[in-house]
């Protein structure tokens, strides 16, 4: 498996309804994978992630899916707790359903508290949550991501520990998340580097051929994030990004979550499909 690149969600030019209507037309499109977005909530019926499953198989296609934005795995609360914990069960079963491979998430907040601390709240609330879904069968890769603000839990050197801690934990790198969370680092050829040998050293060279990335622009300021950019309207280094990653010959999904989304997916295809020329 080479890299592939798909959209967040169904496409713009979707004229069908349904999820299984947008990975249709990713087909169309040309794209390799899509991320199916439960941000609000998993919410999907048998057929369609049936209908899902056969069109990914049928066609060489990788589901990817993003959890509900309402987790917290930090928090002080047994019932945001469980909550948030259930959340991430339900997207990996949803995502099973459809023939998915990694399912991606915002981990938690760090309320003010001691880092370590929340460290270790986070992870025995991750093993538990792997543990409960390999004890039903289900194989989907749990796969944190990094996020874009201080006051949220993943950085990069914790989610890469925690990958080392819970076993059979994955992690979705968003470089546009790296680069706002640091209010501009990460953004050249050598900090790209930086990366991906943090990753190998830390994870083993195999997980730089499974890997689970968004790229997209990005608005951010001191305190991070603000919202995603079309990649020509950001300061994203993404074409260095795109060539790094060919150097290391990383291989998996690459999902855009840019506004233009397919435009700017098809955009980072083609750069880099021509980086081999």
């Amino acid at each position: 498996m080479t890299l592939r690149f798909g959209t967040a969600g169904s496409p713009l030019s979707t004229t069908g309804k349904g999820r299984n209507a947008g990975v249709a037309r990713s087909i169309e499109l040309g794209f390799g994978c899509q991320e199916l977005e439960f941000v609000h909530g998993v919410n999907i019926n048998d057929e369609d992630a049936a209908n899902i499953k056969a069109l990914a198989n049928n066609n060489d296609f990788i589901v990817t899916a993003h959890g509900p934005y309402y987790i917290n795995l930090n928090a002080i609360e047994s019932a945001k707790k469980h909550a948030s914990m259930h959340r991430i069960v339900q997207t990996a079963r949803a995502l099973e359903k459809c023939g998915g491979t990694s399912c991606t998430f915002h981990p938690g907040f760090y309320m003010k508290m001691d880092h370590e601390h929340v460290y270790r709240n986070i992870k025995e609330r991750m093993k538990e949550v792997v543990r409960k879904l390999r004890d039903e069968g289900n194989t989907v890769t749990i796969s944190p991501e990094t996020t874009g603000k201080p006051t949220q839990f993943g950085s990069l050197q914790e989610l890469i520990r925690l990958a080392q801690d819970v076993e059979g934990l994955g992690i979705c790198v968003d470089f546009a998340h790296l680069h706002a969370r640091s209010n501009g680092k990460y953004n050249t050829a050598n900090e790209f580097r930086e990366v991906l040998e943090s990753i190998e050293a830390g994870l083993g060279k195999k997980h730089l051929k499974s890997m689970h990335l968004h790229i997209s622009g990005i608005n951010y300021g001191e305190k991070g994030e603000k919202n995603h950019l079309p990649l020509r309207e950001s300061d994203l280094a993404w074409q260095a990004l795109l060539k790094t990653l060919k150097e290391f010959k990383a291989r998996g999904t690459i999902i855009c979550e840019s506004p233009t989304l397919e435009k700017d997916a098809a955009l980072l295809q083609q750069t880099y499909d021509e980086l081999g020329k």
